[in-house]
């Protein structure tokens, strides 16, 4: 689009006419003729190098959305023996941006909690915790052991 500019400019049209032409703006057509004019033909490149550097290389981005495929550390495991343990019981039991943030700075990447989730939602990679039925807010909830079926109790008829 940017060589037509210069060639209908140069078969005698004016800014208007080429910008009708060509479905754009007489500026975008005056800001390219002043470059051709300028510069040549360099002129009608795109300029490389504009706006922010990534603070992350694409190496720690790839780091970063392989941490939420591995096994929180504070998960509980079945040992081989049948009892449960976590690698470290103080780590999370579940990836939050929070943890994932932690953990990536951990290795050395310095990310934040909000850049954590943007490369997640950028790669659509799901982070979000799954929700047990075992959790609840509610002080006189008693969660139902594994394999148990609980019965609730019935309420009297009055």
């Amino acid at each position: 689009m940017r060589a037509r500019m210069i060639e209908l400019s140069w078969s005698g049209l004016r800014v208007p006419a080429i910008a009708m032409e060509l479905g754009c703006s007489q500026k975008t057509v005056r800001c390219w003729l002043h470059r051709f004019n300028r510069l040549g033909l360099q002129g009608l490149d795109d300029l490389g190098g504009q706006g922010r550097k990534r603070r992350i290389t694409e190496e720690e981005r790839s780091r970063i959305i392989s941490l939420v495929k591995t096994v929180p550390p504070g998960r509980l495991r079945w040992e081989p023996v049948g009892e449960l343990w976590a690698f470290d019981e103080s780590g999370p039991a579940e990836w939050t941006l929070d943890s994932l943030a932690a953990a990536a700075q951990a290795e050395g990447i310095e990310v934040g909690r909000s850049q954590v989730r943007r490369i997640l939602l950028a790669e659509g990679v799901r982070w979000r915790r799954t929700r047990s039925w075992m959790r609840s807010k509610d002080p006189d909830f008693v969660p139902k052991g594994q394999g148990s079926s609980a019965s609730t109790p019935s309420r009297p008829t009055t």
